[in-house]
């Protein structure tokens, strides 16, 4: 694991925690160390502040990735506004926390970040089918719901013939929302089988991954796939 944070006292007593719950931890304290680590020795997680000097963690975030750097990205943000938390996806970021947090989110959302990233078996090999960019016709690891389609072993996602550029994260929310198309997922239900762990009623990360996602997803003068059931939770349906 890469820790990047500038506050000497955040960066030590979360090198200490984390290295008591059983990670390897490497821990700088700007983002030109950030990248530097992450390029000679390459992290299985990345946890970024987003406020330091230099080179900050949004834009470690924007390199790595442009780099095609898949790693899982946590950012560490004081930051509270939705746009600011925005921003990090933007850059490429999995997942953010904001200060001050309790560790334990941390520790919950990073074993979610990794548990995600697993390997997955690898499918039997085959001829090619079809244009290069078609995605592979496999049973059991296509869904398609409300006009969208999804290629599980690819980790690709289309909305009629257009592909959307989605992050790990957005990724898995879609999949849970296409396979239960139709049905109100509370956010409980939600919260348990995309992070692992349920933040409570004052947490604002689903609404704003949901947001993000259907900025993705949506179209000029086509109908909206994801709808909000107040006071309950989420549900994809086109209508």
């Amino acid at each position: 694991m890469l820790l990047a944070e500038d506050d000497r006292a955040i960066r030590h007593a979360l090198e200490r925690a984390l290295t008591l719950e059983g990670y390897e931890v490497t821990a700088v304290a700007d983002g030109v160390e950030a990248l530097a680590q992450a390029h000679t020795n390459p992290p299985d997680v990345l946890v970024l502040d987003v406020m330091m000097p230099g080179i900050d963690g949004l834009q470690v975030c924007r390199v790595l990735r442009a780099e095609g750097d898949r790693t899982p990205i946590l950012m560490l943000t004081a930051l509270v506004e939705t746009a600011d938390r925005i921003a990090g996806l933007d850059a490429g970021a999995d997942d953010y926390v904001v200060k001050p947090f309790d560790v334990e989110e941390v520790f919950a959302r990073l074993r979610a970040l990794l548990r995600r990233t697993s390997p997955a078996p690898l499918a039997p090999a085959g001829p090619p089918e079809g244009p290069a960019r078609e995605a592979p016709q496999v049973p059991g690891r296509q869904l398609e719901a409300a006009g969208l389609r999804m290629d599980l072993q690819a980790r690709r996602a289309w909305r009629g013939r257009r592909e959307l550029e989605l992050t790990r994260t957005e990724f898995e929310l879609l999949e849970l929302l296409v396979r239960n198309a139709g049905i109100v997922l509370d956010h409980s239900t939600i919260y348990d089988r995309i992070w692992g762990y349920d933040f409570g009623p004052g947490s604002k990360n689903l609404a704003v991954y949901v947001g993000y996602l259907r900025r993705k997803l949506d179209e000029p003068g086509a109908p909206q796939l994801i709808h909000t059931v107040r006071g309950v939770g989420y549900v994809l349906r086109e209508d």
